[in-house]
């Protein structure tokens, strides 16, 4: 549906077309002044700005909704997997049986990192952060596959399925191998070797947290948590993260180098670094009664307050709701500690509190999420820990 919107500037007048609630830059080109020159619109940020149209995923912040192709982020979350909820992503459709056993095999067989890139890890601090190590290892990829970097063979090198798909393929399979020897890294333990009989998210904790057993399996509540977790972070429309890779392919770069870009972007305490502003300020209130001064601190406007509230949900964030339903899983397997008390008692004032329920300031996905990554260690839970003859 068009309707048309009659424009004045500088005596002249000008029909301009909306079309579902927006309106085309060309259109804006039209308008000029009486010295020709074309009219801009400045919009920092880009705030109003539209830059693309999507069928991968629908987002109604008024209403709490948020949708992958079409299906709703609750149906996914309890009836699917991360790596089918992947293919969905990518391909527009859930996999057949045939189709998930091929592409699963396609993904683990990418687990294994090249040697040079493992001795390349280590060569970080030991005190490294995580996610520097895994935004410099992913750029570093590109070096290792000069047959795939459009910068050597060509920008249409993409044009052809088969060595797209293979990128695909591998920047799944490395992905988690290199976030896990990033931890594995950063507490001064030696890497695990990938499982291929083992599942996506199941692989990645055993690599984050096996010793020395030979038939370590992480607790199967614990999987799907992450699991979860993973399909939930999957997709959030153009985002800080997905802007910068289309910024950087546009120049025709690889993909690694992208994606590298991404990660870096992630890095940021306004975008994916939100779970660890949150853990911080929860470490910064401290102790249960501590937390009225803090929430008159807020509300003076003398310290911040990170996990509530989102840019573009006015109503509950649809994906805290099912991560609060699945932390509890996760205490009953690796018990609380102190911050998780502070921050349910910080929740439960907030939810009551006339100041956040004014402003809309409900608990977001990152206050969740924070909430079971500062749970204890499965290894510091001896009840997390199949047998080993599981």
């Amino acid at each position: 549906v068009s309707t048309q919107s009659t424009w004045g500037y500088q005596g002249k007048k000008y029909e301009v077309p909306i079309k579902r609630n927006y309106i085309e830059s060309s259109e804006l080109e039209k308008i000029k002044d009486n010295s020709g020159k074309v009219l801009r619109y400045y919009d920092p940020g880009y705030l109003n700005t539209i830059s693309a149209t999507s069928k991968v995923c629908f987002i109604d912040g008024d209403k709490g909704i948020l949708e992958y192709r079409g299906y709703p982020i609750e149906e996914l979350a309890e009836k699917s997997s991360f790596l089918e909820v992947a293919f969905l992503l990518i391909y527009g459709e859930l996999p057949s049986q045939r189709e998930y056993a091929y592409w699963r095999n396609k993904v683990m067989k990418h687990t294994f990192i090249h040697t040079d890139l493992g001795q390349q890890m280590k060569s970080f601090r030991y005190d490294a952060h995580p996610m520097g190590m895994l935004v410099s290892t992913l750029a570093s990829i590109s070096t290792f596959h000069p047959e795939s970097n459009p910068a050597l063979q060509g920008e249409k090198i993409y044009n052809n399925k088969k060595i797209r798909n293979k990128q695909i393929h591998r920047l799944l399979g490395n992905t988690p191998t290199i976030a896990a020897n990033a931890y594995r890294h950063r507490i001064g333990r030696p890497y695990n070797t990938p499982r291929n009989n083992l599942d996506y998210v199941e692989n990645f904790l055993y690599m984050l947290d096996r010793l020395n057993e030979g038939k370590y399996k992480p607790h199967p509540k614990l999987v799907r948590a992450i699991d979860i977790l993973f399909i939930l972070h999957a997709e959030h429309e153009l985002n800080c993260s997905t802007a910068a890779v289309r910024h950087l392919v546009s120049s025709g770069v690889d993909v690694y180098s992208a994606m590298s870009g991404a990660a870096a972007a992630l890095y940021g305490p306004k975008h994916g670094g939100a779970n660890e502003a949150v853990l911080r300020m929860l470490q910064q209130i401290g102790k249960l009664e501590n937390i009225p001064q803090f929430i008159e601190d807020v509300k003076n406007r003398k310290t911040l307050l990170f996990g509530f509230g989102h840019r573009v949900y006015k109503n509950y964030d649809p994906r805290a709701r099912i991560v609060k339903k699945i932390a509890q899983d996760v205490f009953d397997v690796v018990g609380k500690e102190s911050l998780i008390e502070i921050a349910q008692e910080l929740e439960r004032i907030a939810l009551s509190d006339e100041y956040f329920i004014k402003r809309k300031l409900y608990p977001n996905v990152d206050f969740y999420t924070c909430l079971l990554y500062t749970s204890p260690s499965p290894r510091d839970r001896q009840k997390s820990r199949m047998p080993s003859s599981a």
